[in-house]
Parts: structure tokens; C-alpha cells; sequence
């Protein structure tokens, strides 16, 4: 609940990103007009794929669920003032396993078939990031700078299993594991195309946002973010709330993984590497790392990656252009982070207390 004189600070960090999101539309139509498109056209264009019918919002949708998963992977290890970009690799590595256990257990009920993906996925996810956070706790390595470089062992080993030991023999052109049988697909949503990965998105962010809002955990994590040396001299166990969340961030990133192969590709390839760990890394800044306001931001972005088609059909801009407007986000949104404290009327004012005919501030 909002206190009353607290309406000024809760204001700010609703205006700042969506300022800095007007300011990126700004920059953005900037460089279109420099690459010959109309800057209006191409916004038209932009909301017609993405929110212009039915069927183009469903295809927006489907591109938001795995966004939403991956923004957990950087928004809740923020709470303990981590920066984890590993966004990609986890999804690359519970995809991966995912399918491992898929075709491991092709031959049980598509239940049991479903279940173990997502517990697979899960679980190597979560391993994946708790790397990091022991790397972090245990050695002092730079969680930022190790959690991008296990993208590329992600990815690498990922070239190396669907190339060889995972490899299905009829995938020449383009290198993929065995695929998943279609009873075991995980299904869409009656009457939409859907799939259901949506619901764990939106559930998981749900539980992320109770969970460090309003638990005992997520409290002891919050406090170990805002000073480490004083949760320390508190007694609480840092070492192990850094394992628990880098678990729990890259469990939702390898859940995505798993989504993402068996909901949409059947199989493991390279479209796994397909960039939704990186856009799920600006999902969790332009949502100040709030899971709920995550699911609205990663709807927001999934219609812009979803318009990449129709900005070069339309407009003649590279595919890549919806690329250059999510750089020009991200760096506008990370400049923003300066702001805030510097306007004045976003200070909260304290409540004041009349004596007499003197005015006291409480």
C-alpha cells in the first residue's frame, strides 16, 4: 500500500522509464528519417503488427512469455544488488535439457513427458546461474562479467550436442537434436495459438513478485542488496540467499528454454540462441526489476520484436532495425537511472503537525 506522502516518490518511478521510453521513440524516429522511412509510418506499422488485430497480438504474446521468464534471471538477483546478464545461456542450457529429458522419456505419458522437461529445464537453468552466484560469494569474480561470458559456453555447448551426440541425422541444413514428439508438445490455449507458456510467465512472475515482497525470504534478500556488511553483522546468511536466488533466477530463464522448445521448435537448434535472454535483460531494467510490472514491459517489447518483419516489407529497413530501437532503449533507460532523486518535485514531503499557530515537521 502507497502511504499518502509517499505519492511523489511512487510517481517517479512510473514517469522516469516512461520518459526515457518517449525519449527512445524520439532518437528512433530520428535514425528512420535518416534511413529514408517515415518515422510515423513506421510507429503505425509497428503498433499494426503488434496490436493492430487479434492475430497479431496472439504472435505478440507468444514472443512475451518467454520475456517474461527471462527477465527474472536479472530482475531477482538485482534484490542483492547482482547484476546478471546470463539471461541467454540459461535459456540455451534448460532448452537443452529440457529436451534431454524429453526424448528420455518419450516412451511415458505426454504428463509425465511435460513434467520432466520443466523440471529439467528448471533445475539446469538454476545450476547454470547459481554458477555465477558461487563464482560471485565464494571467489569475488564479477558476477556481470562471468554471467555474459557463460552465454558463450552456453551457446557453445549447445553447437556441440545438437552437432554430434544429440544430432538427429536428418537435420542437415541446419544441425538439431532428436525432435520431441508432437503428443508431448506442450499445448495452446483453446481458440488462440497460444501455448500455455504464457501461464507459466505470467505465474512465475506472480510468485517472484509475493515472494520478494512479501515473505520472510524476500526480506532478508532486499536487506542483504541494500548493505551486505550490516545483513552480515545481522546474522543473516548471505552466502546461502545468493545461492538460493541465482537458482531461482536461472530456473525461470532455463523454464523459457524449456518453453521455447517444446511449445514452439520441437527440438534443440540454434534458434534457441535467439536473443530473448538479452531483451529479457532490458525487460527487467525498463520494470525496475519489479516482476509485475515485468509482464507489462515484456508484452510491450514482445510487439516490437514481432514488427521486425514488417518494417522491411514496408519501409525497406533492415530486419535488425527493431534491434537498433531496443540499443537505443536500453541505453536511454540505463542513462535514466541518474535521475532519479535529482528533480525536486519528486521529493516526498514529510507530514507537517499544526501547535498552535506554528507548523512542525514530523
Amino acid at each position: 500500500m502507497i502511504n499518502r506522502y509517499q505519492w511523489r516518490s511512487t510517481l517517479e518511478t512510473i514517469a522516469i522509464p516512461l520518459g526515457a521510453l518517449v525519449v527512445s521513440l524520439f532518437v528512433f524516429g530520428l535514425f528512420c528519417g535518416m534511413a529514408g522511412a517515415n518515422p510515423f509510418a513506421v510507429y503505425g506499422s509497428i503498433y499494426q503488427a503488434a496490436f493492430g488485430s487479434w492475430s497479431s497480438f496472439q504472435g505478440t504474446l507468444i514472443r512475451a512469455s518467454p520475456l517474461m521468464l527471462s527477465s527474472l534471471c536479472t530482475a531477482l538477483p538485482a534484490r542483492l544488488g547482482l547484476v546478471i546478464i546470463g539471461n541467454e545461456g540459461a535459456i540455451v542450457i534448460g532448452g537443452v535439457g529440457a529436451v534431454a529429458a524429453g526424448l528420455a522419456l518419450e516412451n511415458t505419458s505426454p504428463l509425465v513427458v511435460q513434467l520432466g522437461m520443466a523440471i529439467a529445464g528448471l533445475i539446469c537453468g538454476g545450476l547454470w546461474i547459481m554458477a555465477v552466484g558461487a563464482l560471485r560469494h565464494y571467489r569475488g569474480v564479477n558476477e556481470t562479467i562471468s554471467s555474459l561470458l557463460m552465454n558463450y559456453i552456453a551457446i557453445a555447448l549447445l553447437n556441440h550436442l545438437v552437432g554430434g551426440p544429440m544430432k538427429d541425422p536428418t537435420s542437415l541444413n541446419k544441425p538439431s537434436s532428436f525432435p520431441i514428439l508432437d503428443i508431448n508438445m506442450v499445448g495452446r490455449i483453446p481458440g488462440t495459438r497460444i501455448h500455455y507458456g504464457l501461464l507459466y510467465g505470467i505465474i512465475a512472475c506472480i510468485i517472484a513478485y509475493f515472494l520478494i515482497q512479501r515473505t520472510t525470504f524476500g526480506f532478508a534478500a532486499r536487506t542483504a542488496g541494500g548493505n551486505i556488511k550490516a545483513a552480515r553483522i545481522a546474522g543473516l546468511p548471505v552466502g546461502k540467499l545468493t545461492m538460493a536466488i541465482c537458482f531461482l533466477a536461472g530456473s525461470c530463464a532455463g523454464l523459457a528454454g524449456m518453453v521455447e522448445v517444446a511449445a514452439v521448435h520441437g527440438r534443440a537448434n540454434e534458434s534457441l540462441n535467439a536473443g530473448y535472454g538479452y531483451s529479457g535483460i532490458l525487460v527487467a531494467f525498463i520494470a525496475r526489476h519489479n516482476p509485475l510490472a515485468a509482464t507489462l514491459v515484456a508484452v510491450l517489447l514482445g510487439g516490437i520484436l514481432s514488427s521486425g518483419g514488417i518494417l522491411q516489407r514496408s519501409h525497406q529497413l533492415p530486419d535488425a532495425t527493431v534491434l537498433v530501437f531496443q540499443g537505443l532503449v536500453f541505453l536511454i533507460v540505463l542513462f535514466s537511472d541518474s535521475l532519479y532523486g535529482k528533480f525536486e518535485i519528486f521529493k516526498d514531503k514529510p507530514p507537517t503537525l499544526t501547535t498552535g499557530n506554528t507548523e512542525v515537521s514530523a
